[in-house]
């Protein structure tokens, strides 16, 4: 797909509409400002699904995918769609229908997601991402998974997510460069090259408070988590200057660490608590160093 995303999440039902054409445009104001209009190519829309009470920001009932795409496309103008999709609550017909839909809507690329954290692999009435992933190929050109490098067993899980006929991974949010050896070590034990959308994610203030990111990125027991939680509870502290180079320099090394392994890179960007101008301008920096619209 060789492009950057911009993620945005759908707002609450209550007032959606008026809410998403909000959202609408302040990217577009804060893409004007920073100088990223002409560089993101891609909405990225989560489909959002109730996970853990303990969620540090309270899961209300969301506008659907479909729903928040079609009014924020025509807000911001010339770019496509990629979502996320749970198969585990749909069987065959009905995600075709609803993968129909998407592609019909101008989604270029559906990462399939599997069960929230409250629910064990295989639960669910429906499909397996896996399963999905061999199935609708003739829907779905572009057919992606969810990649967290440091998760116990993940070489192996890539790697049979690969052999189902993923042509995607998106990332977790990077708050370390432990993307690049496993890239690195995927690389000499596999021959799939999917095409990786590298996560980057802007840290606020309010972090320090809320701490949304350090929820979404935990894995107790994991020490390289913990210490990317601490990293993250650091850069919260931190005044916005020092803040936003702190980001680039991790953006730097993971780019310089995996732009030789033979993946083909796309640049995914998350502003978990909002499109703020701050997270604008770190991106803009972000991809002063590297962007895959000029690298190509």
């Amino acid at each position: 797909m060789n492009t950057i995303a911009l993620e945005l999440v759908p707002p609450d039902l209550d007032g959606g509409r008026e809410k998403a054409v909000d959202i609408s445009r302040k990217v577009v104001e804060h893409s004007k400002a920073s100088g990223m209009t002409d560089q993101i190519k891609h909405l990225l829309i989560p489909g959002m699904i109730a996970e853990d009470e303990d969620r540090p920001v309270e899961m209300k009932p969301k506008m659907d995918t479909l729903d928040f795409w079609r009014v924020v496309r025509p807000e911001i103008g010339d770019v496509r769609g990629l979502c996320t999709q749970v198969t585990a609550f749909h069987d065959k017909e009905q995600l075709t229908g609803r993968l129909r839909s998407l592609r019909e809507s101008g989604m270029d690329g559906v990462a399939f997601v599997g069960v929230p954290r409250t629910m064990s692999d295989g639960e669910g009435p429906g499909m397996a991402p896996t399963d999905a992933l061999a199935e609708f190929g003739d829907i779905v050109e572009n057919r992606g998974v969810i990649l967290i490098p440091t998760r116990e067993g993940e070489q192996g899980r890539f790697g049979f997510k690969c052999d189902r006929g993923a042509t995607f991974a998106m990332t977790q949010l990077l708050f370390s460069d432990a993307i690049v050896e496993f890239l690195r070590g995927f690389a000499a034990h596999s021959s799939h090259r999917p095409e990786i959308l590298l996560s980057f994610g802007f840290v606020p203030s309010a972090e320090s408070r809320v701490r949304l990111i350090d929820w979404l990125i935990q894995d107790h027991g994991n020490d390289v988590v913990k210490q990317e939680q601490e990293f993250v509870a650091k850069l919260a502290e931190l005044p916005f200057e020092q803040r936003k180079r702190e980001l680039v320099e991790l953006y730097r090394r993971v780019i310089d660490g995996v732009g030789e392994l033979g993946f083909p890179l796309s640049i995914h960007l998350e502003a978990p608590y909002g499109p703020v101008k701050p997270a604008f301008e770190t991106f803009a920096a972000m991809l002063d160093h590297w962007s895959p619209l000029t690298a190509a």
